[in-house]
């Protein structure tokens, strides 16, 4: 009948480590503040448990045999992790850490928002690695903060989801972008023209579900007649110069291209509430100091840049 091989704990760990660092009882034994037989018998259970000789004599003292060469790293790996459970992480240092984030936002948040965010980021963190993500329709982000393949998502939503931590950034006002070269750029819109006129709108919205403008929109028993859809928003203002429709969105992204375009931005006919932009997070990232000190940084360039909130729910 083979004999059940014994556990390893903390303090056979401990004297491994040594034993294989020192390569000495008497030096591994003062060490711990142990007797050199403690010692001895803790090498001897090491032995049995292994089922190697670990340390082996030798003309100038003992030696580690080849597999107790490979223990010793086995033994600082695990001794390592248990330091890590049993203290709390350390402070997050950004100017060398080389730590990689993973965060998911709306192109339209491209023109200004998200790049002042790589800014910040280059500047504190050099080391750092960003990669940014698109949202869809059929993006399971919080599935994916669950997972840890994302650390942050960026949007706008009537009902943030309430199962994931969150904080308010920034909001936008609602209104509608025009060709320079459309009739109704000069006289304003009305409700009217407003229902009656053909909408472009972000294909990630075009789905079961209800975008923000759409959502806002059924809740006063009105409905739009979205007639065309583009993937990117970066491609709105160059469609909108051609044709004959309008899009419906936040000032910020409207005014930059109005700036640098032949586009007019008018107010919304309809009262819609501000485009509300929040961070998302999941409760496994909650307290890690490295997600922490991101979430800072996506807080600080809303609050300076866009004239952000400082308020936080769901914490």
């Amino acid at each position: 009948m083979i004999r059940p091989k014994e556990p390893l704990d903390t303090y056979l760990l401990r004297v491994l480590q040594l034993l294989l660092t020192e390569q000495s009882v008497s030096r591994t034994a003062l060490q711990m503040g142990q007797s050199q037989p403690a010692i001895s018998n803790a090498l001897r259970r090491l032995r049995e448990i292994t089922g190697d000789q670990i340390l082996l004599r030798g003309k100038s003292g003992m030696v580690p045999t080849a597999r107790g060469t490979e223990l010793l790293h086995y033994a600082n790996e695990a001794l390592q992790a248990i330091e890590r459970i049993a203290n709390p992480p350390e402070d997050f240092d950004p100017q060398h850490s080389e730590r990689e984030f993973h965060v998911a936002a709306p192109d339209y948040l491209d023109t200004l928002f998200l790049p002042t965010i790589i800014e910040k980021l280059r500047a504190q963190a050099p080391h750092v690695k960003l990669y940014v993500h698109a949202i869809s329709h059929d993006s399971n982000y919080a599935a994916l903060l669950e997972e840890g393949q994302l650390d942050v998502v960026i949007g706008n939503w009537l009902e943030p989801p309430p199962q994931l931590y969150r904080s308010r950034l920034f909001d936008d006002e609602v209104v509608c972008m025009l060709g320079g070269h459309h009739p109704l750029a000069q006289k304003g819109i009305s409700m009217k023209h407003f229902l009656e006129l053909p909408h472009l709108a972000p294909t990630p919205y075009v789905s079961h579900r209800s975008n923000f403008i759409d959502g806002c929109l059924a809740e006063q028993g009105l409905r739009r007649r979205v007639q065309m859809a583009v993937p990117y928003f970066g491609l709105v203002p160059y469609v909108l110069m051609r044709t004959d429709m309008v899009f419906t969105t936040g000032r910020q992204f409207a005014q930059h291209y109005a700036k640098h375009l032949p586009i007019v931005v008018l107010d919304a006919p309809i009262a819609f509430p501000p485009m509300r932009f929040y961070q998302l997070w999941h409760r496994r990232t909650h307290k890690a100091p490295d997600a922490i000190w991101l979430r800072r940084c996506i807080t600080e360039v809303a609050t300076t840049l866009l004239g952000g909130h400082k308020s936080a729910t769901g914490t």
